[in-house]
């Protein structure tokens, strides 16, 4: 959404597309897992009186509202993509068939995962989480508007440390908003690292990539 309060900001969605494009043209293989939180967050809905479940799958369908919009900014740029919905639409997108999602990424198309798990009471984190496993993923890289993972709330607490790296269990002891527990239970029962890094920064992914020292490392 950019810096708007909601919705699809073109020139944002054109930037995501050009960092991902830095790192697809580098020849690695790229698979995206999408939010759905700038049209609607189902916790939202939830805390407004909404039935969760009813206010997990809306925010399911916005996810693939931005998928479809992040395809179409890869696709003008040249880059060959591939949207997968857990939940079955197939005038939009494809159903997500683990086999066919890797056979995308070797052909060199870049696959978007939309629709979260299919499932209520799971949030984007999980899907991340186990999307990256059944791929066979190296790495799940979180971008996020923050620099890595802090002690506590950066935008609120001036005095909150950066950790370089940190292991699954202490994101876990010391509740930080990394991603939700699940998803880092599954990264942790599965030795999966995570870098958290601030993806507003041009140029963060591909440095990501490289292997430098950018954000945070959760790992074992």
């Amino acid at each position: 959404m950019g810096e708007q309060p909601y919705g699809i900001d073109t020139d944002t969605v054109n930037y995501m597309a050009d960092e991902i494009k830095s790192i697809y043209t580098a020849g690695v293989e790229v698979a995206v897992v999408i939010g759905g939180g700038n049209i609607f967050r189902g916790l939202q809905g939830t805390a407004s009186g909404m039935e969760r479940a009813t206010a997990d799958y809306m925010g399911m369908l916005a996810t693939v509202i931005n998928a479809l919009a992040l395809q179409n900014a890869l696709e003008r740029k040249g880059i060959p993509t591939r949207v997968q919905s857990a939940i079955e639409m197939r005038e939009l997108a494809e159903p997500y068939i683990r086999r066919r999602a890797i056979r995308h990424l070797e052909k060199k198309r870049v696959v978007i995962f939309a629709a979260g798990t299919g499932n209520p009471y799971f949030t984007t984190d999980t899907a991340a989480s186990l999307r990256a496993m059944e791929i066979g993923a190296d790495v799940i890289i979180k971008a996020t508007r923050v620099d890595g993972v802090y002690s506590a709330d950066p935008e609120k607490d001036p005095t909150a440390k950066r950790f370089r790296k940190i292991t699954y269990i202490d994101v876990l002891k010391k509740r930080l908003h990394v991603m939700d527990s699940t998803a880092i239970s599954l990264c942790m029962d599965n030795a999966l690292p995570i870098v958290v890094f601030n993806v507003k920064k041009k140029g963060n992914l591909k440095k990501v990539i490289e292997g430098r020292s950018i954000g945070t490392l959760v790992t074992l």
